[in-house]
C-alpha cells in the first residue's frame, strides 16, 4: 500500500490517472499529447503506477495501452472506508466512486489484483461451481473445452444458449468465454426494469478472459472484458460490477470465506 501513496503524491502522475479515468485504454503518446513533460518522462511515471498496480497495460497489435487500474484503490477502502468514519476519508471514496462509475469512452474492462494463492487453486475458483457459487453467485455447466457450450445458473436463474461458449482453456494460465445472454426470466429475477433489459437485450455478446500468472507467493490476475458495443450499457454494470465479485474471490480465497452476499449485492449495482 506504501507504493500506492508514494505514487499517488505526485501531481504529474495524477494526472496521468485523470486522463485515464477520462478516456482508458491510451498508448504512451495519446497520453502523452498537450502534457508539458517529455514522453521519457511520461514512460516514467507510468512505471512507477504500473509498479504499484495503479495502471495495467495490454497489447493491441504494435501498441500497447494503458488501463487504470482501481484495484488498489478498492483495497485501500477495504482497509479504510469500511472501517472507520467515512466522513474522516470523503477524498478517498469520492476517487473510488470516479475510478468505478465514470462511463468508459473505450468500452474495455480491465483489472488487475494479486492474490496469495497458487494458479491451481485460482483455476479451482473460476471454474468450480461450488467456488464460483460462493463469490459470483453463478456457476457454469460445461467441460472447459474450447468450443464446448456453457449454461450459466446466474443467481438461480439457468441460462442456455448456443453463443455462450468457452474461447480458450489453457488450464492454470488463461481462460476465455462469451458472456451470458440477458433473458426475460434474469430480468425478472434481478429486477433490471423493462428499459434497461430491452437495452441489454439489443447489445451483441461479450466476452471475459482471466490471465494467470504467478508472482512470487501470489498469483497475478489480469481480467478483460470487451468486445462491447459502442456506448454499452452493459459495459458500464460490468465495470461497477467486476471489482466488487474480485474483491469477493481475493477475499475468499485468502481467508476462507467471500464477502457477505448482501453487500457483494449492493455495492455490484
Amino acid at each position: 500500500m506504501v507504493d500506492v501513496f508514494r505514487a499517488l503524491a505526485d501531481p504529474s502522475r495524477r494526472l496521468l490517472l485523470d486522463r485515464l479515468n477520462a478516456r482508458d485504454g491510451q498508448s504512451l503518446r495519446e497520453l502523452s499529447e498537450g502534457l508539458d513533460m517529455a514522453r521519457q518522462s511520461v514512460s516514467k511515471h507510468l512505471a512507477v503506477l504500473g509498479a504499484a498496480n495503479l495502471v495495467t497495460t495490454l497489447r493491441r497489435g504494435r501498441e500497447k495501452l494503458h488501463y487504470l487500474n482501481a484495484e488498489p484503490i478498492n483495497e485501500i477502502a477495504e482497509r479504510w472506508i469500511h472501517r472507520y468514519d467515512r466522513a474522516r476519508v470523503r477524498t478517498l471514496a469520492d476517487l473510488k466512486h470516479a475510478l468505478e462509475e465514470t462511463p468508459m469512452e473505450r468500452p474495455d474492462f480491465v483489472y488487475t489484483t494479486y492474490i496469495r494463492t497458487t494458479p491451481e487453486r485460482l483455476w479451482q475458483a473460476l471454474t468450480d461451481p461450488s467456488f464460483t457459487r460462493r463469490w459470483w453467485q453463478a456457476s457454469f455447466d460445461t467441460d472447459w473445452v474450447v468450443g464446448s457450450p456453457m449454461t450459466w445458473i446466474n443467481h438461480g436463474v439457468v441460462i442456455a444458449d448456443p453463443e455462450q461458449v468457452v474461447l480458450e482453456s489453457d488450464p492454470y494460465r488463461r481462460l476465455a468465454y462469451t458472456w451470458h445472454t440477458f433473458t426475460p426470466e434474469l430480468n425478472e429475477r434481478l429486477r433490471f426494469g423493462d428499459e434497461l433489459f430491452a437495452k441489454l437485450s439489443n447489445e451483441r455478446r461479450s466476452r471475459v478472459s482471466f490471465d494467470l500468472e504467478e508472482a512470487g507467493e501470489l498469483v497475478k490476475l489480469t481480467v478483460v472484458h470487451d468486445d462491447f458495443d459502442p456506448g454499452s450499457t452493459a459495459a458500464t454494470m460490468v465495470r461497477n460490477g467486476w471489482p466488487v465479485f474480485l474483491s469477493s474471490l481475493k477475499t475468499l480465497l485468502e481467508t476462507g470465506e467471500p464477502l457477505p452476499s448482501t453487500r457483494i449485492d449492493r455495492e455490484a449495482t
